[in-house]
């Protein structure tokens, strides 16, 4: 399954570097989100577009993932010739990720 399907993105800009944010569409659905979507899944997701490191932080209380992207806007939204210098494309590109599915078992 696409990580559409259970969460929803925001993207940020500072500098070069990226902030995406990635949110459960339900809180149930938190612990799988974490066990997927590793930093090292992120950037090998996001290769051709992050050229620095993936930081990961956890925000449990609010269902949500949160990751800061190096390197990432070919050296920022006011030196970038770039069609998405503010990343903001990003966020759609992550959420095509293909992720197991969670066992909707626990739904209940």
């Amino acid at each position: 399954m696409k990580l559409r399907e259970i969460a929803h993105s925001r993207t940020g800009d500072k500098g070069n570097t990226l902030n995406v944010s990635v949110i459960c569409h339900d809180p149930k659905h938190y612990a799988h989100l974490c066990a997927e979507l590793t930093s090292e899944r992120v950037k090998a997701w996001l290769g051709n577009v992050v050229h620095g490191c993936v930081t990961r932080y956890e925000l449990p209380k609010l269902a949500a993932l949160n990751f800061v992207l190096g390197n990432a806007l070919g050296g920022g939204v006011t030196r970038s010739l770039a069609l998405d210098a503010h990343g903001k494309s990003v966020s759609s590109a992550l959420l095509d990720i293909q992720i197991a599915e969670p066992d909707w078992s626990k739904d209940a």
